[in-house]
C-alpha cells in the first residue's frame, strides 16, 4: 500500500509538511532512542497526548486497530514496534483523525 500520488491528497498539506519535513522511505526504521535519553520523556508525552485526544480505552483502541496510509499502512503499535519517530507517529495521528494543530 503506497502512498498517494502528490496532489491527489483531499485535505490541505499540513503546515509541518509544507515547511519541507518528508515522511522517511518506506521501510526505513528511525535509530531507537539510547537509553536514558529524551525518547522514553517523548514516549510517555505521546501517550498522555493520545488518552487526551481519544479517551483511555479508545486511544489504545485506534494504535492497536486502525490502520494508517500515511504510516505505510501500520497501526501506530506497528510503527512503534518498527523503531518510527514518536514525533511522525504523532503527526500522521493528527493528520488522520483531523487534529486541530493547536494540539500538535
Amino acid at each position: 500500500m503506497g502512498r498517494p500520488a502528490a496532489g491527489a491528497g483531499l485535505r490541505p498539506v499540513p503546515a509541518w509538511r509544507a515547511a519541507g519535513a518528508a515522511w522517511p522511505a518506506a521501510g526505513a526504521a528511525w535509530p531507537a532512542a539510547p537509553a536514558g535519553s529524551l525518547g522514553a520523556v517523548q514516549l510517555t508525552t505521546f501517550w498522555e497526548r493520545m488518552r487526551a485526544q481519544f479517551g483511555d480505552a479508545y486511544a489504545d483502541s485506534v494504535a492497536k486497530d486502525h490502520v494508517l496510509t500515511i504510516l505505510n499502512g501500520r497501526t501506530v503499535n506497528q510503527a512503534l514496534a518498527d523503531g518510527e519517530d514518536v514525533k511522525v507517529i504523532w503527526r500522521a495521528v493528527c493528520e488522520t483523525f483531523n487534529i486541530p494543530e493547536r494540539r500538535h
